[in-house]
């Protein structure tokens, strides 16, 4: 019992007494991997309105914890007719400036507001016209452009390694099918440097 004792007594004195870590410096950079759903919480392809999204990003942070963020997502949303699926798919760049809203006194959770600009492509069911039972879709492919707005929470599990929380409105003109799709996501960021 003793042994256990001073084991614990001793990884705490090994974790208590860590200088804060070089978090959120000028020049830092990290490459982010987000996914989510996409206007709901539901993931399963029965339901009517399925929608999922993920994103790869590079982010460089600034002065007072700010970051530039640039990548690219894919969104995906199932649009139901009879008991067939019509894929809605888009294809989108951003290029963002995310401030830092709030943080923990140890730099271990930071809360950011985003804003970025996005433009992409989008097709719907692979621009295949008739459906199987001959029924046809006028949406065409167009081409997307807009914004979003994020509020995004990151936690640092070590200095290199960050979880990610988010939500977004992205408000894309040039789509078919809808102006605003809502998104929730989860993620993992790495610090390369």
């Amino acid at each position: 019992m003793n042994k256990i004792v001073i084991i614990s007594a001793f990884v705490l004195c090994l974790t208590a007494f860590q200088a804060n870590a070089q978090r959120y410096l000028p020049g830092q950079k990290g490459i982010q991997i987000t996914a989510g759903t996409v206007n709901g919480l539901r993931l399963d392809e029965k339901y009517e309105h399925f929608g999922a999204h993920a994103g790869l990003a590079f982010s460089t942070y600034t002065k007072n914890g700010n970051r530039w963020v640039f990548g690219g997502e894919f969104l995906g949303k199932c649009h139901r007719y009879k008991s067939w699926c019509c894929p809605q798919m888009q294809f989108t760049g951003e290029g963002g400036y995310y401030l830092n809203v709030l943080s923990d006194r140890s730099k271990t959770i930071f809360c950011s507001a985003g804003l970025s600009a996005l433009a992409g492509y989008e097709t719907i069911r692979h621009n295949t016209k008739p459906l199987p039972d001959g029924a046809t879709i006028n949406n065409k492919d167009v081409f997307l452009y807009g914004g979003a707005i994020t509020l995004e929470t990151e936690v640092f599990v070590t200095d290199w390694l960050v979880l990610l929380a988010n939500i977004r409105e992205r408000v894309l003109a040039g789509s078919s099918v809808g102006l605003f799709n809502t998104q929730f996501g989860l993620g993992v960021k790495f610090i390369i440097n």
